[in-house]
C-alpha cells in the first residue's frame, strides 16, 4: 500500500470523527402538540421553545398547534408528536409519560352560606350551576356526582324552589344548570340554583370571579365552600383526576374565604412525552423548563402554576397512577447522565473490539511488510544462483540471457524501491550481488574469447541501483 493511501485513509478517519461529533452534539429538536390553540398552556409552550432558540440549547422545540387537548394527546398516541400537552381525564395516550404538571384545575363548589351545602351529598335534590369552560367539564362532574350515587338531571333551567317545577327535582337527582360567569349572581338571586361550580385553577381569574358572583348573590354575602374530602377513594375509580387542596384564604377577603383549607378533587393539565423519546432529551427539556420558570412568566403567567410530580422514589415515579418519564425522574433526582454515562458501553466496545481490529490490521502488516521483503529477498536469492550458473556456462547465448535477466531483476527492485524505503544493509548486498554477477559475465565472456564490456557498462545497472534506492536510516 501506498504511503499516500495511507494519508488518504487517516484523513477519512478523522473525518469521520469529526462527523460523528458533529452529529452527537447537533440540537435534538421535539415536536410538541399543544391545544387548545388560544389556551395558556401554548403562551407557555410557544415562550420556552423561543427561549430554547435564543439559548441554542442542546433541545430544541417544533411546536404544532391543535384546536383542543383532545386532539393533541391523540397526536402523541399517534407518534405525530414527541411531547403533548394532555389532560388525563379529556383523553389519557397510553404512550404518555409525565414531565411536569402545568396546571392544576379543582372542582370549586361554592354558595351562599345559608344554604347550608357542605358536602356533595348535600346537593340531592338541589339545583347547581356549573361555569362550563371545556366540554370535558360536564363529563367530569357527571363522574363525581356518579360516585355518591347521585344522577345529573341537565334540563338546563330549573323552575325555583318553591315556584312550578321544584318537585321534579327527585331524589338521588341533581338539577344541573350550565350558566355564564355574568348570569351566577342573577341566577342565585332569581333562585335559579343553589350552589354553583366552576373547574378552574384556584388561583386563576375565572374562579375568583365564580366567588366573587356567588358572594354578590348570597343573603349577607357570605359563601360556602363544599369539600370533598374522598379524594383518595375517588382516584381509585377516577385515575386520571387529581387531589386537590385549596388553602384557606386563596381567594382573599375579609374573613378569609374560605377560612379553613378546603379539600376537592381536579384535573391537571400536564406536559408528556413518549416513553420512547430519548430519557437524555427529556431530562433536558424538563431541566430548562423548570429552571427557567422566572423568565417565562414574563411571557406566560402560566409558568407560575407549573409544579413536579409529586413521588417519593424513584420506583414510585415510574408507578405511579399516571406514570413519570425516566428522563424527566433523572432531573428530579438529580441523576442526569453524563456524556461518559451515555455513551460508556459504546465506548468500553470500541477500546474493546478497537483493539482487536487494531491488532488484526498490525497482522495484516506484518503479513504484508513479509511479503515485500520477500520479494527483494527472493532478487538476492536468484543473483546468488545467477552467479553460480555464469561460473558454470560457456555458453556466448546463455551469457546474454543471463545478462538481461540480471538487469531485469536490478529494474524490478528499483521499482519497488521508488514506493518504500529499503534498509542500508539490504541496499549494500544487492549492489555485491549486482558488481558480482556482472563480474562473473566478464570472466566467463573472457574465457568465451570474447571482447570485455567496459567497466562503465558492467557497472551501469548497480549505479543506478545505488543512486535510485531510498535508503531506510
Amino acid at each position: 500500500m501506498r504511503r499516500e493511501w495511507l494519508l488518504v485513509l487517516v484523513a477519512l478517519g478523522l473525518a469521520a470523527v469529526a462527523a460523528a461529533i458533529v452529529y452527537l452534539s447537533r440540537p435534538n429538536t421535539l415536536t410538541v402538540a399543544v391545544g387548545p390553540q388560544d389556551g395558556p398552556e401554548a403562551a407557555l409552550i410557544e415562550a420556552y421553545a423561543q427561549a430554547l432558540d435564543r439559548a441554542r440549547e442542546d433541545v430544541r422545540l417544533k411546536v404544532v398547534r391543535y384546536d383542543d387537548v383532545r386532539d393533541s394527546a391523540m397526536a402523541l398516541q399517534r407518534n405525530r408528536a414527541d411531547l403533548a400537552v394532555v389532560r388525563p381525564d379529556v383523553f389519557l395516550p397510553e404512550n404518555g409519560l409525565t414531565l411536569a404538571i402545568l396546571h392544576d384545575e379543582a372542582l370549586v363548589i361554592v354558595g351562599p352560606e345559608a344554604a347550608g351545602i357542605d358536602d356533595v351529598p348535600d346537593l340531592a335534590r338541589k339545583r347547581l350551576g356549573i361555569v362550563v369552560r371545556h366540554s370535558a367539564d360536564l363529563p367530569f362532574l357527571t363522574n363525581l356526582l356518579s360516585f355518591y350515587d347521585l344522577a345529573p338531571d341537565n334540563r338546563g333551567e330549573a323552575a325555583p324552589e318553591n315556584g312550578p317545577g321544584a318537585e321534579e327535582a327527585e331524589a338521588g337527582h341533581v338539577v344541573v344548570v350550565p350558566l355564564k360567569v355574568g348570569e351566577v349572581t342573577a341566577a342565585l338571586t332569581d333562585k335559579r340554583v343553589d350552589a354553583v361550580a366552576v373547574i378552574a385553577s384556584p388561583a386563576s381569574k375565572t374562579a375568583a370571579a365564580v366567588v366573587r358572583a356567588v358572594e354578590l348573590g348570597s343573603p349577607e354575602h357570605k359563601v360556602g365552600f363544599v369539600s370533598i374530602p374522598d379524594g383518595d377513594a375517588i382516584l381509585q375509580r377516577f385515575p386520571e383526576l387529581q387531589s386537590v387542596t385549596i388553602p384557606a384564604g386563596t381567594f382573599g377577603g375579609r374573613p378569609k374565604r374560605p377560612d379553613e383549607e378546603v379539600r376537592t378533587v381536579g384535573a391537571s393539565y400536564r406536559l408528556m412525552a413518549r416513553g420512547t423519546v430519548s430519557r437524555v432529551a427529556v431530562a433536558s427539556a424538563t431541566q430548562h423548563l423548570f429552571e427557567w420558570r422566572s423568565r417565562l412568566a414574563a411571557a406566560a403567567p402560566a409558568a407560575k402554576l407549573m409544579k413536579a410530580p409529586d413521588f417519593d422514589t424513584t420506583v414510585a415515579a415510574t408507578s405511579a397512577r399516571l406514570p413519570n418519564h425516566p428522563g424527566a425522574v433523572d432531573y428530579f433526582e438529580r441523576e442526569q447522565q453524563t456524556f461518559l454515562d451515555r455513551y460508556e458501553d459504546y465506548i468500553y466496545l470500541f477500546a474493546f473490539f478497537g483493539g482487536t481490529i487494531g491488532s488484526g490490521f498490525a497482522w495484516i502488516g506484518q503479513r504484508l511488510a513479509r511479503k515485500r521483503r520477500e520479494r527483494v529477498d527472493y532478487v538476492l536469492d536468484r543473483l546468488l544462483d545467477i552467479l553460480r550458473e555464469v561460473r558454470a556456462s560457456t555458453n556466448t547465448a546463455e551469457l546474454d540471457a543471463i545478462a538481461i535477466e540480471t538487469d531485469g531483476l536490478v529494474a524490478d527492485v528499483v521499482c519497488y524501491a521508488r514506493e518504500r524505503s529499503i534498509d542500508a544493509r539490504t541496499v549494500s548486498a544487492l549492489i555485491l550481488a549486482v558488481d558480482g554477477v556482472h563480474a562473473a559475465i566478464a570472466d566467463a565472456r573472457r574465457q568465451a574469447g570474447q571482447t570485455e564490456p567496459s567497466a562503465a557498462t558492467r557497472n551501469r545497472t548497480a549505479r543506478l541501483l545505488a543512486l535510485d534506492l531510498p535508503v531506510a536510516e
